[in-house]
């Protein structure tokens, strides 16, 4: 009976889905795509790919990138996933300057905002930090290790974010909760200050993201989650502020007839700089939700929601630059059956993000066509390929997205006879004698 649970556990492994990911250059110097271990990136300032160096190894990753992002300052680039391989890039030179050995999936990536340290977390709950000043090109990759800084209690980690002054780091989980804790001058010894915990969602944090204003420079902590809602947070005392019922606002749960909260869980959150606005993108919403957060008030609604007209399009991933001149949106996933999943990738751009009309008081913002994307066409066929597939596709690989985080964060419900069955296999269990 244990070996056809493991059998099964194994082939459910093999179909696991990865969805596609995007990340944007601070000063919109590139984009970045990652779709199962492929890591897919596009020079916008000189219009032409950009052709990474590892000399680790090849392929870059040996397994699903789950991770990916910039840093605040665009100087480095990191990614990392379930081949527990976390490389650092740097943007300049286009290297890999560092590789770290994990010693579970890594499901969460933050990097400091001074540039030096990343920490990321692990499907254990294990937040690690790797010291960056000093670290060169030439470094070996035995000379930096890992360590780790803090941990939730055996909780898959699902997002890390650092505040907007680099004070705090937040960490979320499957187990609904949100913990706020100080970031120490030394990284590298621990970080034992806890400054809060943001307590109140009914499912998974799946995403956070920091809001601030000139007359609230600290920011204010958005979550989003598999409860469909998103959630405003004073990060100092931990108080839920405000709560947004996105999906049903939106009118998914009206629409679809049925009140499935699962359905429409927040994918992912992306803060609008120097704006009051957030984008979240929620499983079965062809489009984003904008969502206006004011700070004086402590309040949350619904800004606008733009749909993507004419196609099966639902976002798996969100990015920015500081500019906030482009909202830059990416669907797919990797590991679909049927499906060539190295080009099973879509790319869009949103433009108008900051521009107000002046009679109406609404934003002007446009879908862009392929042509009208920055980088064009060639941007386009770098990062989701050139192949030409059925929109039903897409609508199964969202559905196989909706599926593998729900089976993924979703914690298991045992019958009586099963626990105790489980039980009884666990090593701390077992009598000595």
């Amino acid at each position: 009976m244990e070996e056809t649970a493991m059998e099964d556990g194994d082939h459910s492994r093999d179909r696991e889905v990865a969805p596609a990911l995007i990340a944007i250059h601070p000063t919109q110097e590139s984009v970045a795509v990652a779709v199962g271990s492929d890591l897919r990136v596009f020079d916008l300032h000189n219009g032409c790919p950009i052709s990474l160096v590892d000399d680790s190894s090849e392929p870059f990753h040996l397994d699903s990138i789950r991770v990916i992002r910039y840093g605040a300052k665009g100087k480095l680039l990191v990614t990392a996933g379930d081949d527990k391989l976390v490389k650092i890039w740097n943007t300049d030179t286009r290297r890999c300057i560092y590789t770290v050995s994990s010693e579970k999936r890594v499901s969460a990536v933050a990097i400091s905002n001074d540039g030096l340290f990343v920490c990321f977390a692990d499907k254990f709950g294990v937040v690690w930090v790797v010291g960056l000043d000093g670290l060169h090109e030439t470094q070996t990759l035995s000379s930096k290790k890992a360590v780790p800084i803090l941990a939730h209690y055996c909780s898959i980690i699902t997002s890390l974010e650092f505040s907007t002054d680099g004070r705090f780091i937040a960490s979320a989980d499957r187990d609904f909760k949100i913990r706020v804790t100080v970031f120490p001058k030394k990284p590298l010894d621990g970080a034992y200050e806890i400054q809060s915990f943001c307590l109140g969602h009914t499912e998974y944090v799946s995403c956070l993201a920091f809001v601030c204003a000139l007359e609230y420079p600290e920011g204010f902590l958005v979550s989003g989650s598999g409860d469909s809602t998103v959630r405003l947070w004073d990060i100092a005392s931990g108080s839920l502020l405000d709560t947004c019922e996105v999906s049903a606002e939106a009118g998914l749960v009206e629409s679809n007839g049925k009140e499935d909260e699962c359905c429409f869980a927040i994918t992912d959150l992306c803060a609008i700089p120097n704006s009051s606005l957030v984008a979240v993108a929620i499983q079965g919403l062809p489009g984003v939700v904008l969502l206006s957060c004011n700070l004086s008030d402590k309040t949350l609604s619904i800004f606008k929601v733009i749909y993507i007209e004419g196609e099966a399009f639902i976002p798996t991933g969100l990015g920015t630059s500081s500019s906030a001149e482009f909202l830059w949106m990416v669907t797919g996933v990797s590991n679909l059956q049927g499906s060539d999943s190295t080009s099973l990738t879509r790319v869009k751009a949103i433009s108008g993000l900051t521009k107000i009309n002046p009679d109406s008081g609404e934003l002007e913002t446009t879908v862009l066509e392929d042509n009208d994307v920055p980088g064009g066409m060639q941007l386009l066929e770098k990062l989701q390929g050139s192949a030409s597939i059925k929109e039903e596709v897409f609508l199964a690989a969202a559905e196989s997205v909706k599926i593998a985080m729900r089976n993924l964060l979703i914690k298991k419900q045992y019958s009586v006879e099963r626990r105790d069955f489980r039980k009884r296999g666990r090593n701390d269990r077992k009598i000595k004698h």
